[in-house]
Order: structure tokens, then sequence, then C-alpha cells
């Protein structure tokens, strides 16, 4: 695998006061965000503030600086001023860092130059009760800034290698989704999944809401498209056991049977020997799906103990074969109660989070039944409704007013078995009564929970997971498909609990993301990484172990640790480590740190006062 080398000048470490020029023409544009920002701090007082400040040439405020005419006046300044460094003070870097650095790489200045100084997340919103001292803290705060920017380096980005063929893990509707739309693009993907068949989920469900189309044929559709895509090589039985490397350039190694799908409806493999194989890879695209929750947690409904408590996917292979029969005895029940949100939206003793499937696929169900036991009754016990997408809430009004489906308001308390039935206690908080129902089958609408080996394959892949072992995303708004580690995206229900719409739009997002990367003849990186200054490091490799990254090594030779700037992600923590100081940050030395210091330690409140 080729290690990316940047080429930092010989005394980068030293980079800060000490070694680099300081620039003494510096633009500072504070940005109003509308009322974001400018109902909280006083814009005006900030840039006057900063208008006198040493080394400042240049102060002004627009009330949208990332706007046209806002980027316009980045780049007139620069121009009319001959700027050698700008602080923008607006919103979140997050947002706008690569707006304003493209905008000031167009007027000519090194887009690296360029400072963020985050006034709006940081100080206005969480201070609006306190006015004064949040104008007090964005001038600080700004001023540290332009003393970040008078040392930073004019760096350029570096480019890396990038193999074009994606990794998709999980055979499911996410899988098929994303692993199809990259292959038709025409690009090789290697499809992965640990059963020994593909279709996920997706291939235990009888119909589909909100029309009742039957699954099987979308699927067998999804899967048969797959089976004569030439550029999707299909490993079934197969799972990720390595993986190493960097986006653009992964090597991962998978222990499985290879094998080609067969024809529907049993969407499943021959039978092969098993191997393990090693590919170079560019992406991968997590679509490892759900798991429900282990009715054992739920000693009130039973525990798993009793035959005739069964949960939705046992229902789902009821409806799937034709006939709805009770487990223990192969009677036909008169009587269903559905028990909505088991295990979910009960944060003291199991699941916080609203599995979101659950109330629509209850509804199916539940007028599924009737249409099969026509003299049938059905009861559902739910919290509230959360129907939510094009014909949802019809298809639960549907269920009841068509169906007669008995929906109660209320959280079932316990499941006890009596005389061969079930007994169902619990309330109808609309009624204000307590009700206790006898059934004879009682399906429990289990919390969605992350698949079985998610958290293994996490810490495999260096991919950050939620608080409730999702994978978890990188912006919930702006990069909902990203994981935290570059090249890593997801799709389905491996990320949060999903329908098959939102499903097939996430893996064809993913899909879009992957292409995007393949588009490109090389991908451009970062340069704000670490580097070590061979001058002053010894090899000790405490840096090693302190990267979570694992982007440093020792030199295989040398008494000298490296850094992999394609895994590198500037966090600093080997600097944190290293004992000699051998390690600095590319544009985040120990002397720009120190200068950000004093330039908010001195201002006194005599100083403050004075400035008013």
């Amino acid at each position: 695998m080729p290690m990316p080398t940047p080429t930092p000048t010989a005394d980068s470490a030293d980079r800060g006061r000490s070694g680099a020029e300081s620039r003494g023409r510096i633009g500072v544009f504070v940005c109003h965000c509308g009322l974001n920002i400018a109902s909280t701090i006083d814009v005006e007082q900030v840039t006057k503030a900063l208008r006198d400040y040493p080394g400042v040439a240049f102060a002004a405020d627009y009330k949208y600086m990332c706007s046209d005419p806002g980027q316009m006046l980045i780049q007139l300044s620069i121009t009319e001023h001959n700027l050698d460094g700008v602080v923008v003070a607006a919103c979140s870097p997050a947002m706008h860092e690569s707006t304003f650095r493209k905008a000031a790489a167009a007027a000519g200045l090194n887009p690296y130059q360029v400072e963020i100084a985050n006034i709006r997340e940081q100080i206005s919103w969480p201070h609006q009760d306190a006015p004064e001292e949040a104008t007090r803290k964005a001038i600080e705060t700004v001023r540290t800034l332009v003393e970040k920017v008078r040392y930073d380096e004019p760096l350029t980005a570096f480019t890396l290698p990038v193999v074009k063929r994606a990794l998709v893990v999980g055979g499911g509707l996410a899988g098929l989704t994303a692993a199809l739309n990259i292959a038709e693009a025409g690009y090789p993907v290697i499809l992965v999944e640990r059963s020994d068949r593909l279709g996920g989920r997706m291939r235990e469900l009888s119909r589909l809401y909100v029309n009742f189309d039957d699954s099987g044929d979308l699927l067998a559709e999804r899967v048969t498209a797959v089976r004569h895509q030439p550029l999707i090589q299909v490993l079934t039985d197969a799972e990720v056991t390595g993986f190493d490397g960097y986006v653009g350039n992964f090597k991962v190694e998978i222990s499985g049977s290879r094998s080609q799908v067969s024809s529907p409806p049993n969407l499943k493999p021959e039978t092969l020997k098993p191997e393990t194989f090693s590919f170079e890879i560019g992406t991968v695209v997590l679509a490892t799906g759900f798991d429900l929750y282990d009715p054992g947690n739920l000693p009130e409904y039973g525990g798993g103990r009793y035959p005739d408590v069964v949960d939705s996917l046992k229902f789902e292979a009821m409806l799937k074969e034709g006939t709805i029969r009770r487990p223990s005895d192969g009677r036909v029940p008169g009587e269903v109660v559905w028990v909505q949100c088991a295990g979910s939206r009960a944060p003291n003793l199991h699941r916080p989070y609203c599995s979101k499937i659950c109330c629509m696929y209850v509804a199916k169900q539940a007028s599924a039944y009737r249409r099969a036991v026509p003299e049938g009754q059905a009861y559902v016990f739910y919290i509230d409704i959360r129907s939510q997408g094009r014909g949802y809430d019809e298809f639960v009004q549907r269920a009841m007013e068509e169906f007669g489906v008995v929906y109660l308001r209320g959280k079932a308390s316990r499941i006890i078995e009596r005389d061969a039935r079930l007994e169902v206690w619990g309330a109808d908080t609309l009624s204000g009564k307590s009700v206790r129902l006898e059934a004879d089958l009682v399906v429990l609408a289990l919390a969605a929970v992350p698949s079985a080996g998610s958290e293994a394959l996490a810490r495999l892949m260096r991919v950050a997971i939620d608080e409730s072992g999702f994978y978890a995303e990188a912006h919930p708004k702006l990069h909902p498909v990203e994981s935290l580690t570059a090249g890593i995206y997801l799709a389905g229900a491996a990320q949060f609990p999903k329908d098959i719409p939102e499903t097939s739009a996430q893996a064809a997002g993913a899909a879009a993301k992957v292409l995007q990367l393949f588009a490109q003849r090389e991908m451009v990186a970062e340069p704000t990484v670490a580097v070590v200054d061979e001058r002053l490091c010894v090899g000790c490799g405490l840096c090693v172990p302190a990267c979570p990254y694992e982007a440093r090594a020792l030199h295989s030779w040398k008494k000298l640790a490296t850094v992999n700037p394609g895994l590198c992600q500037g966090c600093g923590a080997c600097a944190v480590a290293c004992r000699n100081k051998a390690t600095t940050v590319r544009n985040l030395t120990t002397g720009q740190v120190l200068a950000m210091m004093e330039a908010v330690l001195p201002m006194s409140s005599e100083q403050w006062n004075n400035e008013q």
C-alpha cells in the first residue's frame, strides 16, 4: 500500500513565534448571521475592538458573511489591503470553513492562512442572557485567532491515490442497493454477507405497508440484478476479519465463501469451501442491518418463557406461510394482542429511543391478521402512534376503521399465562381505566438494536458508535451518510432503525458519496497533520499507542517516529505524548498556542473598561 509523505520544511516543528515570520496585515471579518449572533453579541463593538488590535490591517462586519456578497467582501479586502491572513468570526468551522478558505484562495491568499472564530455556537447561543459578557468573550476569542493566523504556514494540500473498488458489508436491502448503484456506474464492488443468503431482514417479511405488496417479489428483483451484474463479487458466509489503511487505500481481509447468487425464490448460494480473501479497496459502505431486542430482558412479558408470546418477525413468518397458528397447540388464534414499544422508549430499564418502524408494521400485521381471520379480534397497546410518511397515517386509520383493529392508548404492564391462554394487563389512558385482555396470541413489537458483531466491526474499522451501539454519522444534518472515519459510509438500519423507503434512499446516498470519491483521479488530503522533527525525535515510541487513528509507527531502521498523513486526523494526541516536543501539528504549534493564550490573559477588567 503506498505511503504518502508530506513535504514539511526542515524547521516545521519549530514553527510558531520562534521560527515563522509574523504576519502584520490580517483581516478580520465579523458575521451577524442574521440575528443568530447579532441578537446577543455587539458585532460593531467587536469589529471596532479588533480594528485597533496590533497586526490587524482591516476589520469589517456583514450580515451574512457566507453569502456571495460576504465572500466578495473578503476577496476584495484581501486584494485592496494586501492581507496576508484572514480571521472570520462566524459560525462553527464545520459549517463554512471550506467556504471561506475557497473564497480566500480565489483572491490569491493561501487557504490555510484563514482561521474561523466560532462566536455563534460557542458564544452567542449559550450566553444569550449575558450580552455584555458574550461581547467581551467574542473579542477575546477573535484576538486568539488573530495570534494563531499570524504564525500559520502557507500549506499545500497533498494528494493520495484512490483504489476504485468498493466494499459493501451487509447483503440486505441497503447493501444490495448501494452495491448496485456503484456497480452500475462502472466500478467493481465486493459484497460481503455473513449469512448463507442475500436479502437481510426484508427476506423475512410477508407483505409491505402501505399497499401490501409482496416483499419477496421486490427483493427477488433486486437480488437478480445483483446476480447479473458482472462488477459485483458476492461473498456469503463471510465476515471482515482484517482491516487497515486510509481513505482511498484500505486493505481488507475477508474470511468466508466465494459465491454468486442463485436464482430466487430461495436466494441461497451454493455451499463452497471457506476461504480467506484479501482486497485493496477505496471505500466501505456499512449496511449491517439490525436485530431485535432480546425478549429475555422483558420478564414482565414472560421473558421468552411463553410459547404464545412471539416477536414481530415470528408473526411475519406465520403471515408468509399463509396460516396463523399458535405455536403451543397449532390452533388459529381468535384474539391477538400487539404490544408496541416492547423494550423501546424505556430509558431507565431498556432502550431509550423510538425504534421508528414498529407503529407501521404493527398496523400492517393487525390488518393482515383480520384479513386472514375475519372473525378474529386484534388489539394494539400503544404509547402514541408515529406514522411519518406519505400515506402512513391514512394506513393506520384504515387498520382501525376498515379492519376493526382496536387501539388502546397505554402501556401493557405485564403478561401472564392462565388456563392455556394469555392475560394482558395494561391501562387505557384515554378512559383512565385499567385493562385486562384475554388473548390467544401476543406479538411483541421489540426494539430494533444493532446487529450482532457490529460493535466488533466498528472497532476493527475505527468507526464511532453512538450510546446505543449504532454506527455514528459524522454530522446528523450536514453529513448523514458519512461516518467519522473518512471513506467509510453508512446505509440503512446499521446507522439507526429505518423503514424500506428510507433505507433505499440512504443506501443511494452512500453510493453517491462513493462515486463522488471515485470520480477523482487523486484524492486531496488536508495538510494540517502531525510532523516529526528528526533532530529532536529519539524513537521512544510513546506516540505510537497514543494515536487513536493508528497513524504513527517507528521507522524500520532509524530511531525515528513516522506519520502516515493519510490516516492522521490532526488531533494532537501524539504531540501531547512526545516528551521531547519533537512532534507538532502543522498550524497548531506550541508557539501558536502560547500566543493565543497571551492574547487573552492580559485583558484585565481595567483594560476592558478602557476600551468601552
